[in-house]
């Protein structure tokens, strides 16, 4: 799959056989921001808006806006796992990030 690129952020690029429409969202914050458009160069002329205007409105409203993909991330692990990574990072005096 290919995605737009614009000032940091990232989206995807989806197709909608019903409306005959492509459309996307933008990814890795939690804010929804979507947008579409008949031709791929209308779809991407109205990602860019979207970002624009989220930005401005951030901007307006004196928010920071959201970082997309901050590079922290929660994994699950099993309790013993995670225990014996403690101790190997105690042990060789560093973290576990």
């Amino acid at each position: 799959m290919k995605y737009l690129e614009y000032k940091n952020y990232t989206g995807t690029i989806e197709y909608s056989k019903e409306d005959k429409l492509l459309f996307g969202k933008v990814m890795g914050i939690s804010s929804l921001l979507s947008y579409e458009g008949k031709t791929g160069t209308a779809l991407e002329k109205d990602f860019k808006a979207v970002i624009d205007d989220y930005l401005e409105d951030c901007k307006q409203s004196n928010q920071n806006p959201e970082t997309p993909f901050k590079g922290s991330f929660n994994v699950r692990i099993p309790v013993e796992l995670h225990r014996k990574i403690a101790l190997k990072a105690y042990e060789q005096n560093t973290s576990i990030n």
